[in-house]
């Protein structure tokens, strides 16, 4: 594998910056480990970007390697900018600086404590990474709501990405405790893996023994398109896994029609022509008596198309709610929400922070979720 020219210049310059403002203050024994240590730091991450860059993701213990040293090496590179604006407010400060005990040792101690630090994040974020995706309670709030829909509850899992370390076992948890809610709709809202039907369908198989009284539906996110969007619809639907193309059908809940709505990603249209995401088109048909409207969509900025279509609640993903630091200040550059329960005009958005995670099993700030969702009443008492 090799990168793009472009990757790999910003990859060099970003480990000689942290070398040269890392290595150099610390204590002349520990320099030539350092330096060693860096360097086999960016093999292993020059490694781990095969998942983005390579022909086919990186998987096995490569992968954890790789996908691991990405993490820790945004860790780093954070906590080094972090370190030079400490030490350059400190220098302006001339005064402060003298007046603290032992401040000429700032600068070797603080060089120790950045790859410390940066280590201990990755593996606190790798702890909650991989544990079980703890199960978040949203209640939406909806006036008028006819009774026969108050307490409707949809789980909803999103951004699984099965793929080089998240594998069948971790999908049998996440599927074990969605069937344990008992939920009337299953929802399914993207980026379930990252790579082709026939090295993942093993892995994506316990999807298949989703249970919802109403049903389990799935819309497709940009991954499905980078390992081949159409296999992977087809996939879902061998599962039994009803996948919503610019669709919706209607679901009589004792008398109160409610209309499940999905439409693709949000970028489809660049992959497959045929599946640019429409949720007017997904409206087409639709009888007007309809009591609700929900409209699975697996990128947040699909909610002004949603709100002008008239849907009254839209769920998404995409995001990860950042994942970890520093992503979580880039999100809103491309997305008008980055997690949680959201207004948007009359329309409810809410974006899910991801069941699994992508690239480097990291999660720090912002933690998995398998989301039950229950509509209420606006008027009706919270137990």
């Amino acid at each position: 594998m090799s990168l793009p020219a472009l990757p790999l210049t910003l990859l060099v310059a970003l480990h000689a910056y942290i070398g040269l403002r890392l290595v150099p203050d610390l204590p002349p024994a520990a320099q030539p480990l350092a330096a060693a240590g860096l360097a086999l730091e960016f093999a292993a991450v020059y490694s781990g970007l095969g998942h983005v860059y390579g022909p086919r993701p990186t998987r096995g213990l490569l992968a954890w390697i790789g996908l691991g040293a990405l993490g820790f090496f945004s860790s780093l590179l954070v906590l080094t900018l972090l370190r030079d604006v400490l030490l350059l407010v400190l220098a302006a400060a001339g005064w402060l600086w003298a007046a603290i005990p032992g401040a000429a040792q700032a600068a070797p101690l603080t060089a120790v404590a950045v790859p410390a630090l940066a280590l201990a994040a990755s593996l606190l974020g790798l702890f909650y990474a991989r544990r079980p995706p703890p199960v978040r309670q949203v209640r939406v709030p909806v006036p008028g709501l006819p009774p026969a829909l108050h307490g409707l509850r949809i789980a909803q899992i999103s951004d699984l990405h099965v793929g080089p370390t998240i594998r069948a076992d971790f999908v049998h948890r996440v599927v074990a405790r969605v069937n344990a809610l008992q939920a009337d709709i299953v929802a399914i809202t993207g980026d379930s893996v990252d790579g082709s039907v026939a090295e993942l369908a093993p892995h994506t198989a316990p999807l298949g023994q989703l249970q919802g009284r109403l049903g389990v539906y799935a819309v497709t996110g940009n991954h499905e398109y980078y390992s081949g969007g159409p296999a992977w619809i087809a996939e879902f639907r061998r599962l039994g896994i009803r996948v919503l193309m610019n669709e919706h059908l209607l679901l009589d809940i004792g008398g109160a029609p409610l209309l499940l709505a999905g439409v693709p990603d949000y970028t489809a249209h660049h992959f497959e022509p045929s599946h640019r995401s429409d949720p007017q088109l997904a409206l087409r048909g639709a009888l007007p008596q309809a009591a609700f409207k929900v409209l699975l969509a697996h990128q947040p900025r699909t909610a002004p198309a949603a709100a002008e279509a008239g849907f009254d609640l839209q769920l998404s993903g995409h995001t990860h709610g950042g994942q970890f630091l520093p992503w979580r200040w880039f999100v809103p550059l491309q997305q008008p929400y980055v997690a949680g329960l959201r207004r948007h005009g009359r329309l409810w958005i809410y974006i899910s922070r991801g069941t699994g995670y992508w690239g480097p099993p990291k999660r720090l700030g912002a933690p998995s979720e398998i989301t039950e969702l229950q509509l209420v009443r606006e008027e009706a008492p919270l137990a």
